[in-house]
Formats: C-alpha cells, structure tokens, sequence
C-alpha cells in the first residue's frame, strides 16, 4: 500500500500543493456547473423558460437531502485528513465506513417522506400555479436517485481527504458527461419533455456511483476497512454529525433562501422573475468553480498540516488560498459585468426574462471579490475539527444576514430589493469572518 500521495500533502510546497488539489476540484465543479448549465440552457430552448423556474423550485429539495451524504463527507472528510496526518489509518478506515452506513440510512429515510408529501412541499418552495405539474414530474423521478447521489457527495470528499484530487475529479466528469448526453437523447430525439431531463439527470447519478465504487474496490484507495467498520461507532458518528452539521445547515439555509426568493419573486412579478433568479443562481454555480475548487482543494492541505501540528504551513496555505481566490473572484466579476446582457439570451428566448436579467446579475454579483475569504475563513475551522465557529460563519452569510436584508430591501425596493441582498450581504458577513480568522490564527498558529 503507498501512502505517498497521501505523505505529499505535508512536504511538498503549498503553492504547487494547492494548484495540484484545487485544479481537479475546480475542474470537476466547472464540469458539473457546466452540465447544469447547459442542462438549464436545454431545458429552457426545448421545454421552455417555466420548466426552468419549476426545476429551481425542485433542486434546493433534492440538493438539501443529498447534501446529508456531503455534510456527511465533509465531517468524515475533516477526520481522515488529521488521522492521515497523525498516522491513525484505522481510524480513518473506519470513520469512512461509518460515513457509507449514516449516508445511506438518513437519506433513504428522508426521500421516503418527501415522496410521501410531494403535494404539500412543492408550492412552499414556490411551485406554484402553472410551474406545479412540471416540478411534481421533476421532483418525483430525481428523488429516486438523491441517496444514490448523497453517497457520491459523500465519498467525492473521503476521496480527497486521502490526497486523490484527480480521481475525484473524475467522479464528476463522467455523471456531468453521461448527463448531457442523455439530455439530448431523452429530451430532443425521444420529446420526453421534463420527465426527460429528469431522468437523465437521475441515471447520471448512477453513473457516478459506479465510478466510485470502482475505485474502492480496485485498490486505488489507502482506505480498506473490514465489514465490522460498518458498524456505527455512536463517538465516531456524533464527531462526523458535528463537523458535517456546518454543509447540512448550510445547504438548508440554502434551500429556505431559494424558498423564501421564490415565494418574494413570485409575489412581485410570477413565473418569470423566478425564472431569472433560476439563471443567476446556475451562473453562481458556474461562475464561482474556481473559488470552490480552491475551497475544497485548501481544507485536506489545512486539515493534515493541523493534525501534523505544522502551524508554519497551515498559515501559509490560508493566506495563498485567500489571495487566489480573491483573484479569480474579481477576474468572474468583470466577465459576468462585461456579458450580462448576452447571458440571458442562451437560457431563453423571453422578453421579459431577458430584459430583468442582466441588472440583476450585476447586483447579485458586485461582491463576489471578497467572498473568498468568507469561504476560506470558515472552511479553516472546518478543517480543524471546530464545527461551532465554522457553522456560525457559515450561517452568518447563507442566513442571519441575508434572510433579514432580504425582507428588509425587498420591502423597501421590489424586486431589486432582493438583487442588492445578496451583495450586502457577502460583504457583512466577509467582515465578521476576516476578525474571526485572523484572532484564531494568531492565538492558535503562533506557538
């Protein structure tokens, strides 16, 4: 068995070390921000634009209970970068297995009762009127395959936390390949409609699955737990829940903001004004791969060098991962400032869609070079096995500042009430955050 990879995560430089994690990691986000992009683009040209809202109104359901396998992951993920870095591989081996049993029991228990009540939850995410029968179509065949996508969210992290950035690169690639693909055949050549993009979106699911576990199974990976690992270890699954907890809350507070701007959108001008906030939220997805990518390329580096107690390098690689991010951050906002009128017309061909988009897109935006060190900032403590902080920056950003500013200038200013939310807050928040990390660093990293 070679640990080398794994190894290079506390030797080699932070800058090379960074490119190597956060290339794969954006490469595999661009790649799947890419399939939802032009999956959104299809489905718009073909179906129409309120197939796009009723999928808005659908993902962040979807999204919230596959993000248990993600928060799942992630907690996972934080414990086997430091029981790497400390030289504990039977822990790590068996915190992954406990990750595949919580993954699969919490989500097939949650998909069963959102199947249960699908009448009741759809029109209180916004789908409402003629957007209803599209998202219930949606809806049901995709939640077949979210514990399927809940796993490959889990494992994607289990297999970078290890220090195989590439490989879980490739466990995005095929799905968003494979999904695309099936789009075209499923909606254009057979006129499946939503029912259509649905499924394609589901057997993609598969797709990923089936890589992961292939490469589990073949040896690729250092992580070989024995059948009796799968046993749920209450210490071990309360440390994951609590690390995890920052990605489930949030997701969730992800998905009450998608449910409370569409329900403000819908209120102000209907199906269409949430048809633009579906294209802005697909360009924030696509947009941003790069600082996520750098996001999820920093936490294994920061992770295995805390539990290494190598404080000179943690400190170096929060600093690079911050001055990259910022970078490409501004390099997005030019080009999102520079094309906002030509966006639109890709995802649909209505007027009042195309003419409501581009003002909004600048607003939604304008702040985005300093979301980086929000991000940063809060994946530190993540990183480092401190779930409170972590969570309470992560919520200062996705809801105790902007669900307030939200009702607060939509009262105020409409519909561009709720665009200049979204700036505000990422800047607020991004202040908190920087005092946090900067009186954490010093009082932790300077022994």
């Amino acid at each position: 068995m070679s640990f080398k990879s794994t190894e290079a995560l506390g030797s080699q430089p932070i800058s090379k070390l960074l490119i190597q994690q956060a290339v794969p990691a954006s490469i595999g986000i661009l790649v799947m921000s890419l399939n939802i992009l032009i999956d959104t683009i299809f489905v718009g040209q073909w179906i129409g634009s309120n197939a796009i809202a009723a999928i808005n109104v659908v993902l962040p359901v979807s999204f919230f209970i596959a993000a248990l396998g993600m928060s799942i992951g992630v907690g996972g993920a934080s414990i086997i970068s430091r029981a790497l870095g400390e030289g504990l591989y039977s822990r790590a081996e068996h915190t992954f297995a406990n990750q595949i049993t919580l993954t699969f029991l919490l989500t097939v228990f949650v998909v069963l009762f959102g199947l249960l009540f699908v009448n009741q939850i759809i029109p209180i995410f916004g789908g409402k009127g003629s957007l209803f029968s599209l998202a219930k179509t949606y809806y049901v065949i995709v939640m077949y395959g979210v514990p399927v996508l809940a796993f490959c969210m889990m494992s994607n992290n289990t297999i970078r936390a290890e220090g195989k950035p590439k490989n879980a690169m490739y466990a995005m690639l095929l799905p968003s390949v494979s999904n695309l693909l099936l789009d075209y055949i499923f909606i254009r050549v057979f006129d499946w409609g939503m029912m259509g993009a649905a499924w394609a979106t589901t057997l993609s699911y598969g797709v990923c699955a089936s890589y992961i576990i292939y490469f589990f199974l073949s040896g690729k990976s250092i992580l070989r737990p024995k059948w009796e690992a799968f046993i749920l270890d209450s210490k071990l699954v309360k440390e994951i829940a609590s690390l995890g907890s920052v990605t489930l809350v949030r997701q969730a507070m992800v998905s009450i903001t998608v449910l409370l701007v569409n329900n403000i959108l819908f209120s102000f001008g209907g199906e269409s004004t949430i048809a633009v906030y579906a294209i802005i939220s697909r360009m924030l997805m696509f947009a941003t791969f790069p600082i996520f990518g750098i996001t999820q390329g920093f936490l294994p580096i920061a992770g295995y060098n805390y539990g290494a107690k190598n404080w000179k390098r943690v400190r170096k690689v929060i600093n690079i991962s911050i001055t990259y991010a910022s970078g490409l951050a501004t390099f997005v906002l030019l080009f999102i400032l520079f094309f906002a009128d030509q966006i639109p017309i890709l995802f649909s061909k209505d007027v009042a869609v195309n003419t409501q988009t581009p003002a909004a897109l600048k607003y939604v935006f304008a702040a985005l070079p300093v979301v980086g060190i929000q991000l940063i900032g809060a994946a530190y403590f993540q990183a480092i096995g401190k779930a409170l902080p972590a969570l309470l920056l992560t919520l200062s950003r996705q809801g105790l500042i902007f669900i307030p500013l939200l009702f607060l200038f939509s009262n105020y200013y409409g519909v561009n009430g709720v665009w200049l939310a979204f700036p505000v807050a990422d800047i607020i928040s991004t202040v908190v955050t920087a005092y946090f990390l900067n009186r954490e660093v010093r009082k932790e990293l300077f022994d």
